[in-house]
């Protein structure tokens, strides 16, 4: 059985263990102390440094210089006595981190044939073939592993992690579990419990763990940064501001961190501190679409609706499927008189959301202000084909395009049950009277519809909008 009990990983520290399992003996750390300089040569002035000891240090020395091909042609001067099964295992293990995927196979197989029963030559297996995408001879190997150790850190929680990509939390938790009964300081285990658990809303056990990881390691800024999550969840937002705290200050450069100060910021009020947390995550990543979707929310809710426009307008240029987003932008642009880019944004919506009266009326609005009732008409020709010709949808959009049966589209509004449908409808109205300069009737239903509360609407912010005007 190999030394070093986990998986294999390309660590210096790793040469010194595989090293003083060759040798029998431990092998120094290639910077020693005054102190134990001067007892070893007093201790034995003239003693030789072993052949051994010397390839360990030099193979120190390039991993810790960062040069893995450096150290990867020691082992083309490796001494005879110093191949044993650890020292080619590390070998293979610093291939596979080279990209040398091949060689790393080869080295691994021919390991395994020598040693089928060793866990850590079945891991380093695993890790080969997880590297090369090859799903089937992974699990063969876990299940080897496992036969010989139900318990096994490695293999569960590398089945955790499978488990977790596939949204299946439940049985992802079990696994990262099982894991931390054979090794309840595994970090890695533990995390990915804790994690497990959170989506879970299993709170007490995923602070418990996230707790306990911090413990074993306190430098652990995930763990932090969940335990903010946590608290925020409840609504002690000050309370995650210093756990968010925590973890920036562990990795300043983590865009999602950022994302959650901005959001803790805002919820203790502080809208400078949202702002910059916000601007940083966009900072850090450019081409990330949520950063300046927060910034154009905290932009709208402060009334600054040109830097809300502009940060839409990021938002569906960095992810164009994002079809709420247009929406938004339509919204802000229409603010703004820009109808032709309103009208795009509500096209861009409609394709996402097809059977969206709401869109359309819009997209017929923009036509309307550019002054191209051609093809406003030629356009609600198209949308109304499908339409129940006794619905209400139905009603307004023939209003639209017909310009004309206000009265009997009224009064179908106002005997609509439905609050919210009333609402949006009293909207469209209140605008075809706008659109036709009669401006009385157009405030008279722009007021009926801010008096709904709780409307959820946009249309309401729009009719809130118009009263303003």
């Amino acid at each position: 059985m190999m030394c070093f009990p986990k998986m294999i990983f390309p660590v210096a520290v790793l040469v010194t263990v595989a090293f003083s399992c060759a040798t029998g003996s431990a092998v120094a750390a290639p910077a020693a102390s005054k102190t134990q300089t001067a007892s070893a040569k007093t201790t034995n002035a003239t003693a030789a440094v072993s052949p051994e000891v010397r390839f360990a240090q030099n193979l120190n020395t390039a991993l810790e210089k960062g040069s893995l091909e450096d150290a990867l042609k020691l082992f083309d001067t490796m001494p005879e006595a110093s191949k044993t099964e650890e020292t080619q295992a590390l070998k293979a293990s610093l291939l596979l981190s080279a990209g040398r995927d091949a060689e790393a196979e080869a080295l691994a197989q021919e390991l395994l044939a020598a040693h089928p029963n060793d866990i850590d030559v079945l891991q380093l297996n695993v890790m080969v073939a997880k590297k090369k995408g090859d799903s089937r001879k992974k699990s063969e190997y876990i299940k080897r592993i496992l036969a010989i150790d139900p318990k096994n850190a490695g293999a569960n929680i590398e089945l955790g992690s499978e488990q977790a990509l596939k949204h299946r939390y439940r049985d992802a938790r079990d696994y990262f579990q099982k894991a931390t009964f054979s090794e309840p300081n595994n970090t890695e285990a533990l995390f990915g419990y804790a994690k497990m658990s959170y989506y879970l809303q299993k709170d007490d056990d995923a602070r418990k763990a996230f707790e306990k990881i911090l413990t074993i390691d306190p430098s652990d800024a995930s763990a932090y940064a969940y335990l903010g999550k946590l608290e925020g969840e409840v609504k002690r937002y000050r309370t995650a501001l210093e756990y968010i705290n925590k973890a920036l200050a562990l990795d300043p450069t983590n865009t999602t961190y950022y994302l959650d100060k901005g959001t803790y910021s805002r919820f203790v009020g502080d809208y400078k501190g949202a702002e910059a947390a916000w601007k940083k995550a966009v900072e850090n990543d450019p081409d990330y679409f949520l950063g300046y979707a927060y910034l154009a929310g905290l932009y709208d809710e402060q009334e600054q609706f040109d830097k809300a426009l502009e940060a839409y307008r990021k938002v569906v240029e960095k992810n164009p499927q994002y079809y709420y987003a247009y929406e938004s932008l339509g919204i802000f642009a229409w603010h703004s008189g820009n109808w032709k880019e309103a009208r795009a944004a509500f096209e861009k919506a409609l394709a996402k959301k097809t059977d969206s009266t709401s869109y359309a009326l819009m997209i017929a609005a923009c036509y309307w202000k550019e002054g191209n009732t051609v093809q406003m008409k030629k356009f609600l020709e198209g949308f109304m084909k499908p339409l129940d010709r006794t619905s209400l949808d139905y009603t307004v959009v023939r209003l639209y395009h017909d310009l004309s049966g206000d009265g009997s589209a009224l009064n179908k509004v106002v005997q609509e049950k439905n609050s919210t449908i009333r609402g949006k409808m009293l909207y469209y109205m209140a605008l075809y009277y706008e659109l036709q300069n009669k401006s009385e009737l157009s405030q008279k239903y722009y007021v009926a519809v801010t008096d709904m509360e709780g409307a959820r609407f946009f249309e309401y912010r729009l009719a809130e909008w118009s009263i303003k005007q």
